[in-house]
């Protein structure tokens, strides 16, 4: 799959793609942001960035209804990158807060939450958008 980006300094949306609702799709996700990262100048957040977006493209995986989703990246400002996945789902993400025993997954949001300066959830009429920000330090 080819992704095919064109640098803008700052703006809504930078880049945009969509994917297929499976698993599989994180790693196209992944690429996406450290393109866009690259681009940018801020290769201090690609590691930190592709393990939230890997996260968020994991929860549409998980609770969207509809085959398909779509990872937006985009530059609020010069030193900070604005992840969102956008689904069909009205279904709004909660940050466990109990050690949900011996459980493998379920934790992916409290990674997001430390991970970033913020995220959040943004409701369409047909669905939502959950994102996540983070911050290059000087």
């Amino acid at each position: 799959m080819t992704v095919t980006a064109t640098s803008r300094p700052t703006g809504h949306p930078g880049y945009s793609q969509t994917l297929p609702r499976e698993p599989q799709s994180a790693a196209v996700a992944r690429k996406l942001v450290r393109t866009a990262l690259i681009l940018w100048g801020l290769e201090s957040l690609i590691d930190n960035a592709t393990l939230v977006v890997t996260e968020l493209v994991s929860n549409a995986v998980d609770h969207s209804r509809l085959p398909s989703i779509r990872v937006i990246v985009s530059r609020p400002s010069e030193t900070a990158v604005r992840m969102g996945v956008v689904d069909r789902s009205k279904a709004i993400p909660m940050l466990r807060t109990d050690s949900n025993g011996d459980q493998v997954r379920g934790r992916g949001l409290v990674l997001v939450d430390a991970l970033t300066e913020q995220w959040g959830t943004e409701l369409y009429r047909w669905g939502k958008q959950v994102w996540a920000e983070l911050e290059e330090r000087a």
